[in-house]
């Protein structure tokens, strides 16, 4: 019966891999999809994950709801709070009022990079806090209010 190689660490042999990757190419913000990584390393999708965990606990990537897991460099600031109070900003950022077209969340998903699902349930919070008009097929969202600037308790 030939010897085969232990599974036990192969998480850890991916994540030093992955590190690699993310330390020869400065340009890398994004790691491989959970498929992609399967693939490459013919595990298993529990191995992937504990190796995405590694680096996750040792700072080097973030999960990102929506996305691929993103990769964290030293010095580097990311705005953290969720989706649909980072899109309330464009509301300022664009100087749009009231009735003005709302960007598509095509447009969203790729200026925030993370998904349209995504970025459609945070317009989904918008609309229910009455400052966007709902879409429909080929209608595009409208501005019916602009948030508010004091903070809630």
């Amino acid at each position: 019966m030939p010897q085969q190689a232990s599974p036990r660490g192969t998480f850890l042999h991916i994540a030093e891999a992955m590190k690699a990757q993310i330390n020869a190419n400065p340009s890398m913000t994004e790691l491989p999809s959970l498929a992609e990584l399967m693939a490459t390393h013919k595990v298993s999708r529990g191995v992937a994950i504990r190796a995405f965990g590694v680096l996750k606990d040792e700072g080097r990537v973030e999960r990102v709801r929506g996305s691929r897991w993103r990769v964290v460099r030293d010095g580097e600031q990311r705005d953290r709070r969720p989706l649909a109070a980072r899109i309330t900003d464009v509301f300022q950022t664009d100087e749009l009022h009231v009735g003005d077209e709302f960007p598509s969340t095509s447009a969203l998903a790729g200026r925030f990079k993370v998904s349209r699902p995504t970025v459609a349930k945070a317009l989904i919070e918008l609309e229910a806090d009455g400052l966007l008009s709902e879409s429909h097929q080929g209608k595009r969202r409208t501005v019916l209010a602009l948030p508010g600037r004091e903070e809630q308790s």
